[in-house]
């Protein structure tokens, strides 16, 4: 499956477009549309056509380390709201989450639920997560 155009809207919403590398909250360099890694390093700068591009690329990643740890059909909604949630918490952490266990057991709901427990960073409640995983979460359960 493929990040539907809400998914792809709410990624770019929640992470928002920084050119010049930063640090965010929970420490780590940072650029573009929330793009991380070894080739983000301090004083990086990019363009928008290369953050668009970086988006790409994250977005087949975290697509496929949500496909791996599905073993339930999902609506598209469900899998643009995994995948938005991968993209901030990372594929690992996704795979291994109570969120994913919950919904490969056929308990939907519980499942959306757990969206909520993911608000924070360094161990503090972030409103910006707050706001962000209820946006996933309702994605997550929108038909």
């Amino acid at each position: 499956m493929k990040t539907n155009n809400a998914g792809i809207s709410l990624i770019r919403q929640f992470e928002g477009c920084e050119l010049h590398a930063y640090k965010c909250p929970a420490g780590v360099l940072t650029i573009g549309y929330g793009h991380t890694g070894s080739d983000v390093t301090p004083g990086l700068v990019t363009t928008q056509q290369r953050a668009v591009e970086l988006l790409q690329l994250d977005l087949a990643k975290f697509e496929k380390a949500v496909a791996a740890a599905l073993k339930v059909p999902v609506t598209a909604n469900q899998f643009a709201a995994l995948v938005a949630l991968a993209y901030n918490i990372g594929g690992a952490a996704i795979a291994k989450s109570t969120l994913i266990k919950r919904l490969n057991a056929g308990k939907t709901q519980e499942a959306a639920d757990q969206f909520l427990v993911w608000n924070k960073a360094g161990g503090k409640v972030l409103a910006g997560l707050t706001r962000r995983r209820e946006a996933e979460r309702a994605l997550f359960l929108h038909p």
